[in-house]
């Protein structure tokens, strides 16, 4: 068994699947990560998160008795500090955007392979997110302007930060976040040192309560400051994870 160093993430799975829900169990603990609980739904999930308090919940998204989305927003509600990655069998599921708007730091499709499995959830339990930044953008861009009314998990209103707390140059950042730069390409587009736009974005992370950059972009959609159809000419990523 390959050794990893630091701390060991404790893990929840919820999905309704009992083969799903073994097969990410085996594919885990082989890799050092600690499964620590399972749920067959979304109050279950909640239940398990509030006994169990996991670093990571591997969530599916359509269970019975309560969806994962809605297990999601419970559970971010209740452990600020638990990390929720979303599971779907569908590349840019609707129920994803709300998802992330609701704090889910990703999601990955049911058929990740395993080292990606074990890799993702290292990753989140370190406070990144787990889409680059081009790749949550064009998701939003999907499904932020869309009539969400007539679904009922999805007509709540996502995220509206009051952005008045932030300094002229916090909002252009967060306005470049949400177009999809990284650092570096926020470094050059600004004249500044990435240090530097790393404490602009740790600034703008602390005083929005956000909990990564997948969920700044959201923000930035949904308080107006970038529209659908705006993209970054200067970034061209398409995977990955998004930085810090």
């Amino acid at each position: 068994m390959t050794t990893h160093p630091g701390p060991t993430p404790r893990v929840v799975i919820a999905d309704d699947q009992e083969l799903v829900r073994t097969g990410f169990r085996l594919i885990l603990t082989a890799r050092g990560i600690d499964v620590v609980g399972e749920a067959g739904d979304g109050a279950e999930a909640v239940a398990a998160v509030r006994r169990l308090r996991p670093d990571v919940v591997l969530m599916d998204i359509r269970m019975p008795t309560m969806n994962g989305l809605e297990a999601a927003r419970r559970i971010l509600r209740q452990s600020p500090d638990c990390r929720v990655i979303m599971l779907t069998t569908f590349d840019l599921d609707h129920y994803v955007y709300a998802a992330l708007a609701a704090g889910a730091s990703g999601f990955l499709l049911k058929d990740v392979t395993p080292a990606h499995l074990a890799a993702a959830v290292r990753l989140v339990d370190t406070g990144d997110a787990l889409l680059a930044p081009s790749i949550t953008r064009r998701l939003v861009e999907r499904f932020a302007s869309s009539d969400r009314s007539a679904d009922a998990d999805l007509a709540t209103p996502a995220v509206h930060r009051d952005l008045t707390a932030l300094t002229p140059r916090e909002l252009e950042v967060l306005t470049l976040m949400g177009r999809g730069l990284s650092n570096a390409e926020l470094a050059r587009r600004l004249t500044l040192s990435e240090a530097t736009v790393k404490t602009h974005v740790a600034r703008i992370f602390a005083k929005l309560t956000l909990r990564d950059r997948a969920q700044a972009v959201v923000v930035a959609y949904e308080t107006g400051l970038v529209s659908p159809g705006e993209f970054a000419d200067a970034s061209t990523k398409e995977s990955g994870p998004s930085e810090p």
